[in-house]
């Protein structure tokens, strides 16, 4: 027998027995192992980002888990179970994948991603941003839906427009920031800022979600090399003012780039 397929039984077979010997395996529900699920999705995003391939793979053994748990809920309930699972997804693949299962001609990966979406609107779909998960984070939503609706053509056409887009957003931030006249006027032209430059980003190939991860993490390299810095030097950070933890922060920057 294939070994991938010998190691899947063994995951189902240990699911099983744990659902029935084990106390807190016996517990769960689909409620209880939702949040785990989704800091386990995290877990996952960081040893992504951190390029960390040992850790990926215990990550998404965990992950994998999830799911296995998750259908055997399912199959307790006689909702569904990994069978039916497993069938549902390989006839959607093949079935939103013409260009191999079928007749039909592509020539570039947006062809593909266009027929997707026109697919899943052939499939009964009643809005192309359907498909778009509500309690996603915000930033990862708005880059989900500007995905989406380019699937079906609604997209510009030239970069120079979108940076055009991105500017003229700017403008109006700071006309209303200068105004000062409503909190909640700032607010909106702050978050069509913050989507006109996610739209920017895919036209420069840049993951919005990623960039922002990458800086959040080299931040907080340089903030805690600074504190390091600061200790060693016997200067006390709580008493310093910003001149003096910029020549630390300056110090930090150095070091981490000549690593």
């Amino acid at each position: 027998m294939d070994e991938r397929l010998v190691a899947f039984k063994r995951l189902l077979d240990i699911m099983d027995e744990l659902r029935e010997k084990c106390p807190w395996d016996k517990k769960q529900t689909l409620e209880s192992l939702r949040h785990l699920t989704i800091e386990e999705t995290y877990e996952l995003a960081d040893a992504i980002i951190d390029n960390d391939l040992e850790e990926l793979k215990g990550e998404i053994g965990d992950i994998l888990l999830h799911m296995v748990f998750y259908c055997k809920i399912g199959q307790e309930k006689n909702a569904f179970d990994i069978t039916s699972v497993l069938d549902a997804i390989c006839d959607k693949l093949v079935h939103r994948h013409p260009h191999i299962y079928g007749g039909l001609e592509v020539t570039s990966e947006e062809e593909v991603k266009q027929n997707w979406e026109k697919l899943k609107l052939k499939e009964g779909k009643n809005s192309v941003l359907e498909g778009v998960p509500k309690s996603l984070p915000a930033l990862v939503k708005a880059a989900r839906i500007q995905e989406k609706v380019k699937g079906i053509g609604f997209e510009w056409e030239k970069r120079e427009d979108v940076w055009g887009k991105v500017e003229e957003e700017m403008q109006e931030l700071s006309e209303e920031v200068e105004s000062g006249v409503s909190q909640e006027k700032i607010e909106e032209e702050f978050g069509d800022v913050m989507f006109s430059l996610i739209n920017y980003s895919r036209f420069i190939n840049v993951n919005p979600e990623n960039a922002l991860s990458k800086t959040n993490k080299k931040f907080i390299n340089r903030f805690q090399l600074m504190e390091t810095l600061m200790k060693d030097a016997n200067v006390p950070i709580e008493d310093s003012n910003l001149e003096t933890m910029d020549i630390y922060w300056e110090k930090a920057k150095i070091k981490l780039r000549n690593k």
